[in-house]
């Protein structure tokens, strides 16, 4: 049984290494190449103005953080931050932003729906408050592609799952 659950844990603790969470240590100035190194393979890569670069790690959609890793037209860092929080998502402006703006700063969502009283995709984010409550946050936009709303709401997961 040993013998079967070895290349599970191994597996477990070689993508622990190369977790998102290490984003938290990158310090301003460190090449790009060493980020790839430490972090791997971002989920995505967004061009900044002024020739910079973002490196997205996102976790969702089962996760609940995601990592922006931005770096300068020499691909050194300039900041690391963990974005899914209440501060980063109150900087969305509706009527401003748009779904690429949403995708840029936050990364891709945990999924996108539709719900009958909106005539427009409905993008969703899962994160945790400062309290450590499980949260949504839903972002409405219009058919073109405009924010008009935004808001958080509880996630409620069955007890009997919840294993933290």
């Amino acid at each position: 049984m040993i013998q079967r659950l070895f290349p599970f844990a191994a597996a477990f603790f070689l993508a622990a290494c190369a977790s998102p969470y290490a984003a938290t240590g990158v310090a301003p100035g460190t090449p790009r190449e060493e980020v790839l190194a430490r972090l791997g393979q971002p989920t995505r890569v967004v061009e900044l103005p002024g020739r910079g670069q973002r490196l997205q790690y996102s976790l969702q959609p089962a996760g609940q953080d995601a990592w922006m890793v931005d770096l300068d037209a020499a691909g050194k860092v300039v900041s690391s931050r963990q974005v899914l929080n209440e501060r980063d998502f109150h900087r969305i402006v509706p009527g401003q932003w748009t779904r690429a703006d949403i995708e840029r700063e936050f990364g891709p969502p945990a999924r996108v729906d539709g719900v009958a009283s909106w005539n427009g995709p409905v993008m969703t984010y899962r994160w945790r408050d400062v309290q450590g409550a499980d949260m949504f946050y839903w972002v409405y936009l219009d058919p073109q592609g405009i924010v008009r709303r935004a808001h958080p709401g509880m996630e409620v997961r069955d007890r009997l799952f919840n294993f933290r």
